[in-house]
């Protein structure tokens, strides 16, 4: 495709996302942004969570770790199912039955400010270190693709690419992204197909049962590692993390909740995300075969690019053709867009609800508050992203995302698990403490985890780790009964 293509792809893509925002904005009223008036049907919810679950960060990243990984990921794919389940069935329950607009706020009446406060705070810098490593993605991808054509500096390709998120949500919110996100996991999906279909055809496979027997006799394809425990990729150390990495990244983060919280009720709830959960280990099935069906094509054709690169390289290929080639742009705009969307509404509404305190501020006053709040959260992805830029070079995204995830995420594994399943009450002035030692002796144990644990290699679980160690840590501040 060409440069002038790309950018009217792109345009006439971003002109339909604003259409959207113009019909489903018109109310811009805080209700509709934080909840959508609690009226978005479960199906969208379902179908759209997909694209916001999977992000450009899968789009790129699990095509081109398959070489070196197989289908291990799958692994950590059948642990997320078990920790939806979890979500559906443990954790929606109490977040309706308390009529929460942020999550957060369970903590506040379990515990106290403090710990509110803390759960919060470890929110928005985990939402933003995830945010932004997702749009670093597409940005970079972007970068490549056009802007270095017009010698524009990185840093404008950033502040562009959030510039057109904060066009489409700043009125409409989380009623805007549940059907922008819909769209776009559409365009996601259908991107994966049609990729597929045309490396089937060059790959001379000419049937479903063709592309099935080639992954299946590709050593590539191998799915479970049960033979060395020191492995990272060892199953039941996969299985857990991605169990627990969904408990957090979705259950106890208030970006995914916040969709949830905008179904009807419970009932509709629970129905969305086991419905989403069975059809996202499909998804990711497909997101591996295209991995493994890229490596292929690469091999044969003596194309050098991995892991990040691959399937942007092979994708824009000329003898790819420029419909495989458009689609590939649309979805992975798409993936990146469908996630990054909501973690800035999800961003804003978390730093409204729990650090500033709108509903206590003059109702006069909220709105604008809340439109000024969204600006700066967009301001500070921009900074974030242009840090990552300096920071990450040769990585393979997704798993340098999960790694951070292990340690910000941990403190409120900890806090929830603590509140749910134990009525012990905390000296809350000393929550904070507890949330920031936690992480630093998670890191200095996966740093020394080789030497000390005789060669054991410590994985994903590295969430589980920190989460246990704030669990004990708040045991150790447990309030004494009278």
């Amino acid at each position: 495709m060409s440069t002038t293509q790309i950018m009217l792809l792109i345009a006439a893509y971003f002109v339909v996302l604003i259409l959207i925002s113009y019909f489903t904005g018109k109310e811009d009223s805080n209700e509709a942004f934080f909840k959508a008036n609690k009226s978005a049907p479960w199906y969208l919810v379902a179908f759209g969570m997909i694209g916001a679950s999977l992000s450009g960060v899968t789009f790129i990243s699990v095509p081109g770790a398959v070489e070196a990984k197989q289908f291990g990921y799958l692994q950590v794919v059948f642990g997320y199912f078990f920790g939806y389940l979890v979500i559906a069935y443990v954790l929606l329950p109490i977040y309706y039955k308390l009529n929460l607009t942020s999550i957060y706020t369970y903590l506040k009446d379990r515990f106290g400010n403090v710990s509110y406060k803390t759960g919060s705070v470890a929110f928005l810098i985990s939402r933003v270190v995830g945010a932004s490593f997702r749009l670093f993605l597409v940005a970079k991808v972007l970068q490549l693709l056009i802007f270095d054509q017009f010698q524009v500096p990185f840093t404008i390709t950033v502040i562009i690419t959030i510039a057109l998120i904060w066009l489409y949500t700043f009125k409409g919110g989380i009623k805007t992204i549940i059907f922008t996100d819909t769209l776009q996991t559409l365009f996601m999906l259908v991107s994966v197909v049609i990729t597929i279909g045309f490396l089937a055809s060059a790959l001379d496979l000419n049937s479903v049962s063709e592309v099935y027997s080639n992954v299946k006799e590709s050593a590539m394809s191998k799915v479970f590692f049960l033979d060395d425990v020191n492995d990272a990729q060892y199953f039941i150390k996969s299985f857990l993390a991605g169990m627990f990495i969904t408990i957090t990244m979705t259950g106890l983060d208030q970006d995914m909740m916040q969709k949830n919280l905008t179904c009807k009720n419970l009932k509709e709830a629970q129905k969305n995300m086991v419905s989403f959960s069975i059809v996202l280990i499909f998804v990711n099935i497909l997101f591996l075969v295209l991995g493994l069906m890229l490596t292929q094509y690469a091999n044969q054709h003596g194309i050098t690019a991995k892991k990040d690169d691959l399937f942007p390289t092979i994708a824009m290929l000329p003898e790819i053709g420029v419909l495989t080639s458009a689609f590939f742009l649309l979805g992975l705009i798409a993936a990146a867009y469908s996630s990054a969307d909501s973690a800035l509404t999800s961003l804003t509404t978390s730093f409204c609800i729990d650090i500033i305190e709108l509903d206590k501020k003059p109702k006069a006053s909220q709105k604008r508050i809340r439109k000024r709040t969204h600006v700066f959260i967009s301001l500070l992805l921009v900074v974030v992203i242009v840090l990552f830029d300096a920071i990450f070079k040769d990585v393979s995204v997704i798993w340098e995302l999960f790694k951070a995830a292990g340690y910000t995420y941990g403190p409120l594994l900890g806090l929830f698990a603590f509140g749910i399943y134990t009525k012990i009450q905390l000296k809350d002035q000393y929550v904070w403490i507890v949330a920031i030692i936690a992480p630093i002796v998670s890191y200095i144990i996966n740093a020394y985890s080789v030497d000390i644990l005789s060669g054991y290699q410590i994985g994903f679980e590295i969430l589980i780790i920190n989460g246990i160690l704030t669990f004990l840590g708040l045991i150790l501040i447990r309030r004494k009964q009278h």
